[in-house]
């Protein structure tokens, strides 16, 4: 059986809503796949990555910084420190 598809659906536009789903620290970004009904009919969405914007205190510059970081990348700042965490964004090029 051959399921037609029509051309209203051929083409998915994902608007950009101008926020930051990208994670600073750990460069997460939003994933795409499909939503799978239980006909089996798929259509395209997306993850967004569970961002949030937040300051950290940096003591060695005695600055804040702000990061967008994911929830992930909060629970890695402060397992490992706000310092290192800079430190590693910082070699791989990331203006901090």
């Amino acid at each position: 059986m051959k399921k037609d598809i029509h051309p209203k659906y051929e083409f998915v536009v994902f608007e950009d809503s101008g926020a930051n789903y990208r994670c600073d620290v750990l460069d997460k970004k939003p994933s795409r796949g499909h939503s799978v009904s239980h006909s089996n009919i798929k259509s395209k969405r997306s993850w967004r990555v569970n961002t949030h914007k937040r300051r950290f205190w940096l003591p060695s510059e005695k600055r804040w910084v702000t990061l967008f970081v994911s929830a992930k990348g909060i629970r890695t700042i402060d397992k490992r420190g706000i310092e290192s965490v800079v430190a590693e964004m910082r070699r791989k090029g990331k203006k901090v």
